[in-house]
């Protein structure tokens, strides 16, 4: 299976995590305090207008990212 970012991925679609990529390095802690970690599903809900932010469905709740530290999240599609 093909490995993208969160950012790349249309509204509807559902993932899995696979890793975080180096560009996270400055919040990598604040990604991993809020539940994005290696081996979670999620799914995106819906991205703003202008593209930013992007609310995605992770662990039961709903979270709201920037682009940019969506961009940092590598995934993988998930075809179910």
């Amino acid at each position: 299976m093909p490995v993208t970012t969160l950012d790349c991925l249309p509204f509807g679609q559902q993932a899995l995590i696979t890793h975080l990529t180096e560009k996270a390095t400055p919040f990598r802690r604040k990604l991993l305090a809020m539940g994005i970690t290696p081996g979670c599903r999620l799914q995106v809900i819906r991205v703003a207008p202008l593209g930013d932010p992007i609310e995605i469905e992770i662990r039961g709740f709903h979270l709201c990212l920037r682009r940019s530290e969506a961009a940092t999240i590598a995934v993988e599609v998930c075809h179910s």
